[in-house]
C-alpha cells in the first residue's frame, strides 16, 4: 500500500503534510480541555474562588472546542480533495498501464478482474485517504500524547488505561487475523460477480434463444450467495468489537472512579482536591485514549479491504510488458510484409499453433490467406501488428522486424480490420474516422472511406448521415452494416497496409464483389492481406497461402494451386462447381 502512496504528486504530499499539521493543532487544543476542567474542578472545591476565574476556563474550553470544530472542517476539506485528486491519477494510471499490456496479458487478469481493479478497488483507496487521512494519523498522536500527559499523575489510574488499551489491542489483532483473508476472498468475487453480469448483458440474445435465463440465475446467485456469505462473516467479525470497546469505555470510567474514591478516602485533607481532580483528568484522558482507538476501529474495517485492493492495483501497475517498444521511426521500404520461418504457440500452450511460415508481400501486392478451421490464420495475421509476438522466426515489415518498431509507428503503416467488427459509442463519423496515424483526416476522407466500403447506401438514409448516432457495440447497426463501417475506419487512415481478418463474411455476395472491385482500385498503391473463407473473395489475389494444421501447404495463384494443391483444391470445390472454378 505505501508502495502506491508513492504515486502521489508533490501537492498532494504537502496537502498531507498540511492536513498532519493542523491535525498535532487540533489534538493540543482538544487535551487543553482536560487541564481546564481540572482546573475548573480545583476552583469549585477552593474556598473563597472567584466565580470569574471559573468563566475564563470556561470560555477558554469553548475556544479550543471551537478551534477543534474550524480544524476538522479544513482537515476534511484537504482530505477530500486528496482521496478524489489521488483516486483519479490512480486510475488514469492504471488506464494507461492497461492500454500498453498485450492480449495474452489481458485475458490473464481477465476483462471483469480489470474493470473491478479500476473502479471498485480505487475507490476502497480513495474511502481508506478520506476517513484515514483523519483518523489513521490523528487517533496514534492523540493516544501517545493523552497517555504521556497522565502517566506521571497517578502509577495506579495509569495501570487502569493501560489495561484497558490492551484489551482493545488483543480484540483488534484477533479480529485483523480473521477477516484479511476473508477481504481477499471478498475481492475475487466482486471479480466473479462482474464477469458473469458482463458475459450475462454481452450474450443476452443467447440466453433468451436458448431458454438459459434460469442457469445465468443460478450461476449467479451461487457467486452472489458466496459474496453475501463472506461479506455477512466479516461484519459479524467487527459488530463484536464495538460491544468490546463500550464495555472498556464503561468499566475504565468505573475503574477510574472506584479506585480513585478508595485513594480519596485513604487521602489526607489537602490531597483529596488534588486526587479528585486528578480522576477528572485521568476520565477524559482516558476517554481521549479510548475515543482514539474507536477511531482506528473504523479505519481497521476499512485498511484489510483496502490492503488487498492495493495488492491487486499493484498487480496491474507492477505486471511486466511482455510486448516491449522499439526504437525504430523511419524506414527505407514501403509496403513489404514478410515472414521468415515465423513459429507461433501461444503462452502456456505445448504444441505451435503456426509451424515455419516463410513468404513476401510486396508493395501493390494482394496476399491472401486461406484454410480450414482452426488452422491459423488469424493468429498469423495477428502478428504482424504485434498482438502477440512470434514465439521463432521474424516478421519484417517495410524490412524492420516488427520488434524493432515503436509500437505508434507500426500501428502507424496499418490499417487493421477486425474479425468481429467493433463500434464504439458515438457517431458514424467518430467511429470512422477513429484513431490517428499521423495524418489530418479531412471531410473527403471521410466520404470515399464510406463510399469505398459500400457504406454510403444506409449512411444516406440515416437522419443525420455522418452524425447519426451508434450505440455501444454497434447494437443499433447490423452486422454487414457494422462490418462495412470498420472496413471503412481502416480506409480513412489511408495506411501502407491492409489487415482484412476475415471481415468480408458478413457481407452478401453481391456487395462483397462491388467493395473489392472499389477497393482494388482504391488501394492498388497498398498491400493487402486478407483472410477469407470464401474462395470467392480471394480467387483474383495476386497471391494465396494456404494454411493446413498450421502448416503452409501452398502458394500461387488461384489456377496454380488449383493443379498443385490438394488443400486448396478440396475447398474450393466444396463451395463452387468445377466449371464455375475453370471459368474463374
Amino acid at each position: 500500500m505505501i508502495k502506491l502512496f508513492r504515486n502521489m504528486s508533490r501537492k498532494q504530499i504537502l496537502s498531507v503534510l498540511l492536513c498532519i499539521v493542523i491535525m498535532i493543532f487540533q489534538v493540543w487544543i482538544e487535551l487543553k480541555l482536560p487541564d481546564f476542567m481540572s482546573e475548573i474542578t480545583k476552583l469549585i472545591q477552593t474556598p473563597n474562588s472567584n466565580i470569574n476565574d471559573i468563566l475564563i476556563q470556561g470560555g477558554f474550553m469553548l475556544l479550543c472546542a471551537f478551534g477543534s470544530m474550524v480544524s476538522a472542517i479544513i482537515i476534511g476539506f484537504f482530505a477530500s480533495r486528496l482521496s478524489a485528486s489521488f483516486s483519479l491519477r490512480l486510475r488514469e494510471k492504471i488506464f494507461k498501464k492497461v492500454q500498453k499490456l498485450a492480449i495474452a496479458e489481458i485475458k490473464e487478469f481477465k476483462t471483469s478482474s480489470l474493470i473491478t481493479r479500476t473502479t471498485n478497488d480505487v475507490s476502497q483507496l480513495e474511502l481508506l485517504i478520506a476517513m484515514g487521512l483523519q483518523a489513521l494519523i490523528k487517533a496514534p498522536i492523540m493516544a501517545i500524547w493523552a497517555v504521556t500527559k497522565i502517566i506521571n499523575k497517578s502509577m495506579t489510574l495509569s495501570a487502569i488505561v493501560g489495561a484497558g488499551l490492551l484489551i482493545l489491542l488483543v480484540n483488534v489483532f484477533i479480529i485483523m487475523i480473521i477477516v484479511i483473508p476473508r477481504f481477499k476472498k471478498m475481492q475475487k468475487l466482486t471479480d466473479g460477480i462482474n464477469n458473469i453480469t458482463r458475459e450475462n448483458l454481452m450474450g443476452i440474445r443467447v440466453v433468451r434463444a436458448f431458454n438459459a435465463e434460469k442457469f445465468q440465475e443460478e450461476r449467479f446467485d451461487e457467486v452472489n450467495t458466496d459474496l453475501t456469505k463472506t461479506n455477512l462473516k466479516i461484519q459479524k467479525t467487527f459488530a463484536q468489537m464495538f460491544p468490546v470497546m463500550t464495555l472498556v469505555m464503561q468499566f475504565l470510567t468505573l475503574g477510574i472512579y472506584f479506585v480513585g474514591s478508595i485513594l480519596i478516602v485513604n487521602a489526607t485533607m489537602s490531597g483529596k482536591i488534588e486526587l479528585f481532580s486528578d480522576m477528572v483528568v485521568f476520565t477524559s484522558y482516558g476517554m481521549q485514549v479510548i475515543f482514539s482507538f474507536l477511531m482506528l476501529t473504523f479505519i481497521f474495517m476499512i485498511l484489510p479491504r483496502a490492503a488487498v485492493s492495493a495488492r491487486r492495483i499493484n498487480e496491474v501497475l507492477d505486471s511486466e510488458i511482455s510486448i516491449k517498444d522499439g526504437n525504430i521511426e523511419t524506414t527505407k521500404e514501403e509496403g513489404t510484409v514478410e515472414f521468415k520461418n515465423v513459429s507461433f504457440k501461444y503462452p502456456d500452450a505445448d504444441e505451435y499453433l503456426l509451424k515455419n511460415i516463410s513468404f513476401k508481400a510486396k508493395k501493390g501486392e494482394t496476399v491472401a490467406f486461406i484454410g480450414s478451421t482452426g488452422s491459423g490464420k488469424s493468429t498469423l495475421i495477428n502478428l504482424i501488428p504485434r498482438f502477440y509476438d512470434a514465439t521463432d522466426g521474424e516478421i519484417l515489415v517495410d524490412g524492420v522486424n516488427v520488434r524493432d518498431y515503436k509500437l505508434a509507428k507500426l500501428h502507424d503503416i496499418i490499417g487493421y480490420i477486425s474479425q468481429k467488427a467493433f463500434m464504439f459509442t458515438g457517431t458514424i463519423r467518430s467511429n470512422v474516422m477513429f484513431g490517428t496515424n499521423g495524418k489530418d483526416k479531412t471531410e473527403k476522407d471521410l466520404e470515399n472511406a464510406i463510399k469505398v466500403a459500400q457504406a454510403e447506401e444506409f449512411v444516406s438514409k440515416m437522419e443525420e448521415k455522418y452524425d447519426s448516432h451508434i450505440a455501444r457495440g454497434g447494437t443499433n447497426v447490423s452486422g454487414g452494416q457494422k462490418q462495412r463501417l470498420s472496413i471503412a475506419r481502416a480506409i480513412a487512415r489511408n495506411p501502407e497496409i491492409y489487415i482484412f481478418d476475415d471481415t468480408f463474411s458478413a457481407l452478401d455476395y453481391k456487395t462483397d464483389l462491388t467493395l473489392r472491385k472499389e477497393l482494388k482500385e482504391y488501394t492498388k498503391d497498398s498491400t493487402c492481406l486478407i483472410v477469407a473463407q470464401r474462395i470467392g473473395t480471394i480467387m483474383n489475389a495476386d497471391k494465396i497461402i494456404v494454411l493446413d494444421k498450421g502448416e503452409c501447404v501452398g502458394v500461387g495463384t488461384h489456377k496454380e494451386l488449383l493443379k498443385n494443391c490438394d488443400v486448396y483444391r478440396e475447398i474450393a470445390l466444396s463451395q463452387l462447381s468445377k466449371e464455375e472454378l475453370e471459368d474463374a
